[in-house]
């Protein structure tokens, strides 16, 4: 048995294969160029289907789909700290500022393929970690890609940026932490070391892009 097969035993994710995205344009950080072409070959039920987690944890021929949420109240971003009830032990004890998770075949239900099922999975994912008074709509900003390390070596990361006017959120899991929004500069400064890789990325493409 691989390593981590068991804590993933029966689930199945989302994948594509890594020869897709680079035929799509192999990239290195956040890629905003080609964007929507990019999403829709990604999202295009020919070229996506679902693996045994397990395995895809370990061959970065794969490449997990992961919507990536991060939300704005005016200009403070939401963040919280990796714990260890979360999935991905490889992150704890990490600041986050994306709130997501796997595509998984449940997000398929009434018929559900390609566009449409993928962000069912994204509504299911913010609707299991966060409580929020507001309606909240969410738009795809970017594609987020770390080759860096064995999680983003399995990974591939879809960024949503979600604006609120409230910042009425708490946490509905144990695994998001201390959560709270905090200015951009901040997270760009004294907080900047302490982020994981995918968040480093997209705090400095906020602050880069002034979006």
């Amino acid at each position: 048995m691989l390593p981590g097969m068991s804590k993933y035993a029966g689930e199945e994710v989302l994948v594509v294969k890594r020869a897709l995205l680079e035929e799509l344009g192999s990239f290195e950080g956040v890629k905003t160029a080609g964007l929507t072409e990019a999403v829709d070959g990604l999202l295009d039920p020919g070229n996506h289907f679902f693996m045994d987690r397990a395995l895809a944890e370990e061959d970065p021929q794969f490449k997990q789909l992961i919507p990536y949420c991060i939300f704005r109240c005016g200009n403070r971003i939401l963040h919280y700290t990796r714990g260890k009830a979360g999935g991905e032990s490889r992150l704890h004890a990490k600041i986050s500022v994306g709130v997501g998770g796997h595509v998984n075949p449940v997000d398929m239900g009434e018929g559900r393929t390609g566009a449409a099922a993928y962000h069912a999975a994204v509504t299911r994912e913010i609707e299991e970690e966060l409580s929020m008074a507001e309606v909240h709509e969410h738009r795809i900003i970017a594609l987020l890609n770390d080759e860096s390390n064995t999680v983003g070596q399995v990974h591939l990361g879809v960024v949503h940026l979600i604006e609120l006017k409230s910042d009425q959120v708490s946490s509905r899991e144990d695994a998001l932490l201390d959560l709270c929004f905090t200015p951009l500069e901040d997270l760009n400064g004294v907080l900047f070391d302490r982020l994981e890789t995918w968040s480093q990325f997209c705090v400095r493409y906020l602050v880069e892009s002034g979006i």
